[in-house]
């Protein structure tokens, strides 16, 4: 065994139509307006965005950012399982799945990835997730972060046809 995933092919005739996504309402969509809303000022008051707290993590200074990522993935982890468990399906009436990642080499697309997602995180001194939620809170130099994220998610789209998926 390699260690690698197999990938199955499904002949084409096999394969559904793809449906087309239904349009949020109003009302769903003011309730993921105010989920992130209510997200932001959690994060802003737990002060997990402070440029502070974050450069303490990187420097193995406080064990707090380390608690608030660990508690993350215990809730969403358990929180997965509880929905297999009850037999919840998504919006969509699909079975939740969580498909199985294909490792490249050595797993260099993981390692790669994620140690310039955590030198971009730390020269910036924040999570690219919360930009939105700094700028509310009045970090207005995170608009340059923002304004960097759009261009690098436009070079990506761009050049992804060229890059080893």
């Amino acid at each position: 065994m390699t260690g690698r995933s197999t990938l199955k092919t499904v002949p084409l005739a096999m394969v559904p139509p793809a449906t087309p996504a239904t349009t949020p309402t109003i009302g769903a969509q003011w309730l993921y307006v105010s989920t992130g809303a209510l997200l932001g000022i959690v994060f802003v008051k737990s002060e997990v965005l402070s440029w502070y707290r974050i450069q303490e993590m990187f420097r193995f200074q406080s064990a707090y950012m380390y608690l608030v990522i660990a508690s993350a993935v215990a809730v969403a982890a358990l929180s997965v399982q509880l929905l297999r468990w009850l037999g919840r399906r998504t919006s969509d009436g699909e079975i939740l799945a969580i498909p199985a990642k294909e490792m490249t080499p050595r797993g260099a697309r993981y390692w790669l990835g994620g140690t310039l997602f955590g030198l971009g995180w730390g020269l910036l001194g924040a999570c690219p997730g919360p930009i939105f939620a700094l700028i509310g809170a009045g970090v207005t130099s995170m608009s340059v972060a923002l304004l960097s994220a759009l261009a690098g998610t436009w070079l990506y789209g761009a050049l992804q046809s060229r890059l080893p998926q």
